[in-house]
């Protein structure tokens, strides 16, 4: 489980946080190769929300920060709900998501969530920056993953 936005609130850029993660995940994933079964590839699902939370350090022996609520559980259902090699992501997540340039958001319907029941969820399949060129016409480039949101989390280290 990853989050963006605790301890610290960064208001709405956790999503794009996460969105770009989840991209550079799958991108890991599908270079992979496992030694001993190199027919194979690893089939991750990926599913995320937003909404609020509440953290804290629990134990004493061996401390650990949880993160627990409604919203945590949902994206929990994100993932279980979703296909191999797929970022699914709830309603509230897409519509901070489509505020953000360059997000390939697409909707894939309604999904029977458990204890939540019917849901509307999206996929999310890419990023694509738009740069101003020196004309101050804007064109689309495709962005390698790598160079992402691993920038995003090494400025956080």
């Amino acid at each position: 489980m990853v989050a963006s936005g605790i301890p610290c609130r960064n208001g709405e850029k956790h999503v794009e946080e996460i969105a770009k993660l989840s991209l550079d995940l799958l991108k890991c994933v599908g270079e992979m190769e496992i030694p001993h079964l190199s027919s194979k590839k690893l089939q991750l699902r990926i599913g995320f929300n937003t909404g609020p939370c509440v953290a804290g350090v629990v134990g004493v022996r061996m401390p650990r920060y949880c993160v627990f609520g409604d919203t945590v559980n949902t994206a929990s259902r994100m993932e279980s709900t979703g296909l191999p090699l797929h970022i699914q992501m709830t309603e509230a997540s897409a519509i901070l998501l489509q505020k953000r340039v360059g997000f390939i958001v697409t909707e894939r319907g309604n999904v029977e969530v458990k204890g939540k029941g019917l849901m509307r969820t999206y996929w999310l399949e890419g990023y694509e920056r738009t740069i101003a060129s020196p004309t101050q016409h804007e064109e689309k480039t495709s962005i390698p993953l790598e160079h992402t949101s691993i920038e995003v989390m090494q400025r956080h280290l």
